[in-house]
């Protein structure tokens, strides 16, 4: 006899997404915690507002001791950089699953990443290669280096990231492949050091068979994610880094570790192949009871609630893309825009910039989602999501530009 699929509304599929992403109203876990359920938390130099993985963070757990985080990162290397679905914080635990991405450029013959290193390598040998035995040797000789703390007498290449210099894009290939690690921060400068004196005693620097690899982490990512087809699964987390991902999904449905699932909405079906975990079906069973408590917040550009978008305009009506490249006078809402979180819905965003000589969080404008609601729980959720992130950003001061008329009153809550 065949089990009928169990069935989600949208809601429900936003609810579970949102709880699994800890931006529901339930108490959140300790910091190491609620990192190892999101698997990792994208670093981006851009501090218009703030730097988006204490965004990240605050908007789940408010203020918290950022020298926790430090400690996690530099003292115990329980975090370290790497690619995820892009630069990120991700978990030292979780090695395994990392360093097959690591030995991928190791393969010329399997890796189209790898064939393009070496064809920029063969095609400057005469710098490259040299250089990159310099950039080794000094590490091995002084330990931890800044880039800029690299002697570097060959020319320059065009590029818009590495300011054309050929040490950095050498750092950059070394980190890719595992060699080195960054070790510690200088402001927004990566203290580079050889990956072996990185690695914490506890470490589980094992290599992984590839499917092990995708199992792991194919389960990692939808729990992240709540529910989710193959193809977001291979999006989120360490994105497009899947292998042999379609029999790895198989062989999890046929274990039962994974089922399959259907939303639907107005009685039609969303296309997909959508499954959940097993472990997650009691905070579903739950969320479909009522059991549910909402929060209001705002969101980072790249927070991981979102950063599929494809996926945020299927289960949000949700189109948001980031503007930052986008010439000033062809920006649709603003440079650095958070989206605003409220319940299961993502509500209208808000166009921003802190200026920390003088304290004050200018919000230029604010901008509704057409029928957003417009009650005073919904003013009162929005102002309070605002002034929690305002204390984070330690902003003394507030200046209000446009808001819809519907929230005007938002100008007048207390800061």
């Amino acid at each position: 006899m065949t089990t009928p699929l169990r069935t989600l509304t949208r809601q429900h599929a936003r609810r579970l997404a949102i709880s699994r992403q800890h931006l529901d109203g339930r108490a959140t876990p300790p910091l190491l915690d609620l990192i190892r359920d999101l698997g990792c938390v994208q670093l981006d130099p851009i501090r218009h507002v703030e730097r988006t993985h204490l965004l990240v963070l605050w908007s789940r757990l408010g203020q918290f001791d950022e020298a926790e985080l430090e400690r996690l990162r530099w003292q115990d290397r329980a975090l370290f950089e790497y690619w995820a679905h892009a630069a990120s914080l991700v978990l030292t635990e979780d090695y395994p699953v990392h360093r097959w991405r690591m030995e991928l450029l190791h393969d010329d013959a399997n890796s189209r990443q790898a064939r393009a290193w070496k064809a920029w390598f063969d095609e400057e040998a005469d710098t490259m290669y040299p250089l990159l035995d310099y950039v080794r040797a000094q590490l091995q000789q002084n330990g931890p280096m800044l880039s800029r703390q690299f002697e570097e007498e060959a020319a320059k290449f065009p590029s818009r990231w590495y300011n054309g210099r050929y040490v950095p894009r050498i750092l950059d290939y070394l980190w890719s492949k595992g060699e080195v690690m960054v070790h510690g921060r200088l402001g927004n400068q990566r203290l580079w050091g050889l990956a072996e004196t990185f690695w914490p005693d506890w470490t589980p620097l094992e290599s992984w068979q590839p499917e092990q690899v995708t199992a792991v982490a194919a389960q990692k990512s939808l729990r992240a994610l709540g529910v989710a087809t193959p193809t977001q699964i291979k999006y989120h987390f360490t994105r497009q880094t899947y292998p042999a991902l379609t029999a790895v999904h198989k062989q999890l449905l046929q274990e039962g570790v994974i089922e399959k699932v259907q939303i639907v909405e107005n009685g039609q079906p969303l296309k997909g192949d959508w499954t959940m975990h097993s472990a997650d079906v009691p905070l579903l069973e739950a969320i479909q009871a009522g059991n549910w408590q909402p929060h209001t917040a705002l969101l980072s550009p790249f927070d991981n609630l979102i950063c599929d978008r494809d996926r945020t305009e299927l289960l949000w009506d949700f189109f948001y893309r980031i503007e930052i490249y986008v010439p000033a006078a062809k920006r649709e809402y603003g440079y650095y825009v958070l989206p605003i979180l409220h319940g299961d819905q993502l509500i209208g965003r808000v166009d921003s910039k802190m200026d920390r000589q003088t304290n004050t969080w200018h919000i230029h404008n604010i901008y509704a989602q057409p029928n957003a609601p417009a009650d005073e729980g919904t003013i009162k959720g929005v102002g309070t999501a605002v002034q929690n992130l305002a204390a984070c950003l330690g902003a003394t001061q507030i200046t209000w530009g446009n808001l819809p008329a519907t929230w005007a009153a938002l100008a007048k809550l207390e800061q």
